[in-house]
């Protein structure tokens, strides 16, 4: 669903081409004037027209404006400039409008979207990059949910990848442990695979030879030989636990777990893979240094190394990487004709089901899986060869509808800052001044994900204690998650997807300027002035229909636009900002719109009193704003992610 009264001047305008040219045209944009006293909203249609038209735009303009019927709750159009249609809103009808858009349902627009998102390979902890995709994927799911789509939120589970193979050679190599002993490990399991795995790194750099024994591990995970395959089955379910966990922390959830060692037991690869050599997208490789391949031709794209071709199935065998998520791709379209089994595997606090695929039939009556119209794959930058990759296997395969609709949804990875890297330990070439440095998990260094969200609450905690005074313990713990979490999500968040984020300690921290702790008090703000207005004039014009009764609504119609109005404008952009976001992929956009709305409000309530209000009707008013503010900014807050604490 589009913001309300945008809707409606596009249907009005479409009506009016219609009658007067006997056309229809195609998406009808709307724009903010860059000042207010411009108008509310412009439309730059009569600019398209001139040339199908042949006449200038000014003049098309005064035509379409002659006998436009506007609709309700727009006050007038005017043609301005070279030929713009510049639209006033009623002023007075604006703020009812925009609490009508609260209860409106949104109904679902086109098919099912797939978003695949965090996809961390089962080995070792989370960390802050893992974070970062986290984060996006599930931003992206409930602004795609808030625009109306029906969405389904998966998580990959690489188990059968050469990391999970490394993990598998760390404990049977390096710990020389069964699995059995392996099940009797106590504490944190994803800090100890941490701390192996980058030990198994150190061990194939003592002697290049040992990598013979993650050829070999990957081959009999693969085929279901003991001890490898069983053991890396209980490290990879062991590990999604703790991922699970830690994901839970920030508020990500998934609908569903696709395992890659299902799509390897139930024959999916193999099903791919007789499409892809029937169909000569793939050719065996009979001499040089891929004898014995089978590698996909990629005419114009260029790996980085001026190689056009990638190998789907080794010489030994085994599938890649790329050719099992071919094979996952065409099931999420739908494609591939099979299904995988599913269980239940854990229920959320608000009772929904987390499902796993499963390679054995018997499980419980599920949702309908994959299938989907369009999907997204929350991958970061580096992985944008191998999405390409795909979407070639999808075409070799006469998919170009489906191809189109596979979107890379990519983002920059996160470093760590060289003052940060230096409070870990971590060597930075160049001293202070040198650039950010890479994380590394096979290096083992990094943030792990749960150490900053635990240094997060605990800086959040004290800052709680000294801005609320005596609290209650467990309600000092509850806000300070609050604080932790938007303050971790607005960052990961107000960066745009190709910038590369230099995490800092201090700078995520911070509860001053554009930061979730920011947004978030305004929020607050708003609670307590409406809470305070009730318990000290005795009224409850926290009631919205008390409010907007009593509402004198002619402090809106001061001139020059003032900030009750400026912040009500604001407001009314708020659908149209979710659509402008999803239009460029790009949610950093509606992070920069809640923190100028909370800056706005902040300028607001500063500006004019409403508590101290000596005419009702303005009090009233002023309480609807502040109303309007905070609902609004609990949905905003919603989206991204983020819950609002009773204090701060």
């Amino acid at each position: 669903m589009r913001t309300f009264i945008q809707d409606e001047i596009r249907s009005a305008l479409k009506a009016r081409l219609r009658a007067l040219y006997g056309i229809d045209p195609p998406e009808i944009v709307m724009e903010y004037p860059p000042r207010a006293e411009l108008g509310d909203l412009s439309c730059p249609i009569a600019f398209e027209l001139a040339k199908t038209l042949k006449r200038n735009p000014r003049q098309t303009a005064a035509e379409i404006v002659k006998e436009l019927k506007l609709p309700d709750g727009v006050e007038s159009c005017e043609v301005a400039g070279g030929g713009f249609l510049n639209f006033r809103l009623n002023r007075s009808a604006m703020p009812r409008r925009l609490r009508e858009t609260l209860t409106t349902s949104r109904i679902s627009e086109g098919g099912k979207v797939i978003v695949e998102h965090t996809n961390i390979n089962p080995n070792k902890a989370a960390h802050i990059g893992h974070l970062r995709n986290a984060v996006l994927g599930d931003t992206l799911v409930r602004l795609l949910r808030h625009a109306g789509r029906r969405v389904e939120v998966q998580n990959y589970i690489d188990d059968t990848g050469v990391q999970v193979a490394d993990l598998v050679v760390g404990i049977i190599h390096l710990r020389r442990l069964k699995l059995d002993e392996v099940s009797r490990i106590e504490g944190k399991f994803d800090y100890y695979c941490w701390d192996l795995y980058s030990e198994v790194t150190a061990f194939y750099e003592a002697d290049s030879g040992r990598k013979a024994l993650r050829s070999a591990a990957l081959k009999h995970m693969e085929e279901g030989i003991e001890p490898e395959a069983p053991l890396a089955q209980y490290l990879s379910a062991r590990i999604v636990r703790c991922h699970l966990a830690t994901m839970e922390r920030v508020s990500v959830r998934y609908d569903v777990l696709p395992w890659e060692s299902h799509i390897l037991a139930l024959k999916f690869w193999a099903a791919a893979y007789e499409l892809l050599k029937a169909s000569g997208a793939i050719r065996h490789v009979s001499e040089g240094n891929r004898a014995g391949c089978w590698i996909m031709e990629m005419p114009g794209v260029d790996e980085g190394q001026g190689d056009e071709a990638k190998i789907i199935v080794r010489s030994n065998g085994t599938v890649t990487y790329v050719g099992k998520d071919i094979a996952y791709q065409l099931w999420k379209f739908g494609l591939l004709g099979s299904d995988f089994h599913y269980v239940p595997i854990h229920t959320y606090t608000d009772g929904s089901i987390l499902w796993s695929t499963s390679a054995l039939p018997g499980g419980a009556d599920h949702p309908p899986f994959g299938a989907g119209t369009d999907v997204y794959n929350v991958i970061d930058v580096r992985q944008s060869y191998l999405q390409r990759v795909v979407s070639q296997g999808l075409r070799a395969l006469g998919h170009n509808a489906e191809a189109d609709r596979s979107i890379h949804f990519a983002y920059e990875m996160v470093a760590l800052s060289p003052a940060c890297a230096k409070a870990l330990g971590y060597a930075s070439e160049g001293g202070d001044d040198a650039r950010a440095v890479e994380m590394s998990g096979r290096r083992g260094y990094g943030v792990k994900a749960d150490d900053l969200l635990d240094a997060l609450e605990k800086s959040a905690r004290t800052e709680v204690e000294t801005r609320s005074g005596k609290l209650p313990a467990s309600e000092i713990d509850a806000i300070a998650r609050c604080v932790a979490v938007a303050a971790l999500r607005y960052f990961m968040i107000r960066f745009t997807r190709n910038r590369v984020i230099a995490f800092d300690f201090d700078e995520v921290l911070s509860f001053e300027g554009e930061t979730g702790p920011y947004i978030l008090y305004s929020v607050v703000r708003a609670g307590n002035i409406l809470n305070k207005l009730r318990e000290r004039l005795d009224e409850d014009l926290i009631d919205p229909d008390k409010a907007f009764r009593a509402a004198d609504w002619s402090v809106l119609l001061a001139e020059p636009v003032d900030d009750h109005w400026e912040l009500i404008s604001l407001l009314s952009r708020f659908d149209d900002t979710v659509i402008q976001t999803l239009r460029v992929q790009e949610p950093a956009g509606f992070a920069r719109y809640l923190f100028v709305l909370a800056q706005r409000f902040n300028h607001f309530y500063h500006q004019f009193s409403v508590i101290q209000e000596s005419d009702p009707g303005r009090r009233a008013a002023r309480a609807a704003v502040t109303w309007l503010f905070r609902e609004y900014m609990r949905r905003g807050c919603g989206l991204l992610g983020i819950e609002i604490p009773s204090r701060m």
